[in-house]
């Protein structure tokens, strides 16, 4: 429907661009957390301890939930947190692994 109004108007609508401005900060955000749950997940590692914690995950998703004011209702609110805790994991693994095979191959 964005593409139709700007089409229609010929300009960008006033709140398109505010949107834009939340979503580049939104993934900034985003990239800053992740890099801190690679930081975690380093140290989780050398501590010998799961990268999972659900406890911790769990206090996380109620902590936004509680803080939440909405729009977002709760649900909405806990399927994206819980969607950005997988992806950290997701990423936190990934860097574990690409640290393990790089010292690996330097003890090789």
């Amino acid at each position: 429907m964005t593409v139709f109004l700007r089409a229609a108007y010929s300009f960008p609508l006033p709140f398109s661009m505010e949107i834009d401005a939340i979503d580049e900060e939104l993934l900034r955000l985003l990239n800053a957390r992740a890099g801190l749950a690679i930081s975690v997940g380093e140290l989780k590692r050398s501590a010998g301890l799961s990268i999972c914690d659900a406890e911790r995950e769990r206090e996380v998703v109620e902590r936004a939930r509680r803080a939440n004011t909405g729009p977002l209702d709760g649900r909405a609110v806990a399927k994206l947190f819980r969607r950005i805790i997988r992806e950290s994991r997701r990423v936190e693994a990934g860097a574990l692994e690409e640290s393990a095979a790089r010292a690996e191959g330097v003890l090789r």
